[in-house]
């Protein structure tokens, strides 16, 4: 067994040692200084450990060598070893690229299609349009995805194609300032045909990392090579962050990637069931999309624990009070003072309508129901009156108030996408 792994021995419940880290082995002949491969049973076991004890592992490298490798956990079958083998015969070609963060694999909705489709014209076209490509956003959001999947495609033809972490790079750049050997280090990152920095507004602060990078940038760009950076938000806004290299960040083309909504999170998870061979109903899928966070990280991490709990207790049939179980730990506690101005700005946001044709007399389709959605949401999440509601909508009296509930309940019992909707709104408001 590798030593990081009788590390992590002592620092880890025996129980899940015996049924998880044990089942791992190091493939020694795929790995490299710069990825470490670990070989799983199965799928479920796999995701389990990338979840929830990939950062430890990669820590505790870091901690012993002094630089942070790219973890992989992966099945082994035939495909998995072809696919390492063949990366490993490109080590000249592809930096810790993840083979299966592919544009394939990705799903878009309306949050992140704009990414999307600019990160796909980047990869098939270098340094004609968008360069630099900078790709911003929340964390758990798909950024890191779409950098792998730039990085697939080109490493697939033998392009020249470097993926690391902004984090990475400093390390690296460190390692060779202490090793006298700052040649090799500018000619591996200013001879690449693609350089893809993931976070890199880790930079911001570190001056001489900032100065080595201005200039590996400027002569890439000036070799008509392709730069796609990532980070948590535009650069305009990356304090500690040298001016020129936020003009430099902003000539080329800034995409930002939202939340997902609604349909884009049930797609989301109705991919990771397909793929880890998880059963759910329409029913509980509609539920855990409207009951979890934003972050597909987060959604991932719910599957994987939703899948473990499924398999010990040998249920037949996941219900939504099983799920519910599962799920109290990753929904944030009810805020206690909602109200009313609060339920309408979140409703008005998520419907894309104006907080002030709420309380409008308008008999317009879509403000009439999101009045009404209002309506059921004060009613449900707050203590007020129908007479005080009433009287803050204007309406004539509560008699109002309690036809609109009757009414959007009715919907809501007949139309299950909008009792979904309202599910995931209601817990949108309680974690604001």
């Amino acid at each position: 067994m590798h030593p990081i792994l009788l590390q992590l021995k002592k620092e880890i419940s025996p129980f899940e040692f015996e049924n998880y880290i044990s089942q791992i082995v190091y493939n020694e002949k795929y790995s490299r200084d710069d990825r470490i491969i670990f070989n799983a049973p199965n799928i479920f076991i796999a995701s389990f450990i990338r979840t929830k004890y990939l950062h430890k592992i990669t820590h505790l490298f870091e901690t012993q060598n002094g630089f942070k490798p790219e973890i992989i956990i992966e099945v082994y079958n035939q495909t998995t070893k072809k696919a390492i083998k063949n990366n490993q015969k490109k080590t000249n070609v592809a930096t810790n690229l993840n083979p299966s963060l592919t544009f394939n694999s990705f799903i878009v909705g309306n949050s992140n299609s704009f990414a999307f489709n600019v990160a796909k014209a980047v990869a098939q076209n270098q340094s004609t349009s968008y360069n630099p490509l900078v790709i911003y956003g929340n964390t758990g959001l798909g950024k890191t995805h779409l950098l792998n999947a730039i990085g697939n495609v080109n490493a697939a033809v033998g392009k020249i194609v470097i993926y690391t972490t902004s984090e990475q790079f400093l390390n690296d750049y460190l390692l060779h300032i202490r090793n006298n050997s700052m040649e090799r280090f500018r000619q591996k990152y200013r001879a690449c045909d693609y350089l893809l920095i993931d976070d890199i507004q880790f930079l911001s602060g570190k001056n001489q990392i900032q100065e080595e990078f201005f200039h590996t940038f400027n002569e890439l760009k000036e070799n008509y090579k392709q730069i796609v950076l990532t980070s948590d938000r535009p650069p305009k806004n990356m304090n500690g962050l040298e001016e020129r290299l936020k003009t430099r960040f902003t000539s080329g083309l800034l995409a930002d990637i939202q939340p997902p909504e609604l349909e884009t999170k049930i797609n989301i998870i109705n991919a990771k069931c397909e793929l880890d061979g998880i059963i759910l109903s329409p029913k509980v899928i509609d539920f855990i999309a409207a009951n979890i966070n934003d972050n597909i990280r987060e959604i991932e991490g719910v599957l994987v624990k939703l899948n473990f709990s499924i398999n010990v207790t040998n249920i037949q049939e996941v219900t939504i009070d099983f799920v519910k179980d599962i799920l109290k730990e990753y929904i944030k506690e009810s805020k206690e003072n909602i109200n009313l101005d609060g339920i309408i700005e979140a409703t008005s946001k998520y419907l894309n309508i104006k907080p002030s044709e709420i309380k409008s007399k308008s008999r317009s389709k879509n403000i009439v129901i999101a009045r009404k959605i209002v309506i059921y949401l004060a009613r449900t999440l707050t203590p007020n009156s129908m007479p005080y509601l009433a009287n803050f909508f204007g309406m004539k009296d509560h008699s109002t108030i309690s036809k609109a509930m009757k009414s959007i309940q009715d919907e809501i019992n007949k139309n299950e996408n909008l009792k979904t909707m309202i599910e995931e709104l209601t817990n949108k408001i309680k974690q604001n």
